[in-house]
């Protein structure tokens, strides 16, 4: 199942962030731990804000990743589908709404 995380960090943590995030190998920034893998990610660093794209084999393995991050800012999260999944799901809501 594919998350899409968007985040907002306080002024006051900007700093802070910014110092543990650039410290990170790219190794350790794409590393989500088991069970999650991050798709995309894309920083609006002007704005302090953000979203990314992440895959999970289940929701505890999405709180368990970012529960790291949660201390530093506010999140938020949402199940999403991407082109086929929608068009599957987009058929099932016309039929079951025909007739």
């Amino acid at each position: 199942m594919k998350f899409m995380v968007s985040w907002a960090i306080d002024q006051d943590k900007w700093l802070p962030v910014l110092e543990i995030f650039s410290s990170m190998t790219p190794e350790q920034q794409t590393d989500a731990g088991e069970g999650v893998k991050i798709l995309g990610r894309w920083h609006e660093m002007t704005g302090r804000t953000g979203v990314a794209i992440i895959e999970a084999t289940d929701a505890g393995a999405v709180h368990r990743y970012l529960g790291q991050w949660n201390p530093h800012m506010d999140m938020d999260v949402s199940p999403v589908l991407d082109d086929a999944e929608c068009t599957k799901a987009a058929k099932a809501i016309l039929a079951a709404h025909a007739g």
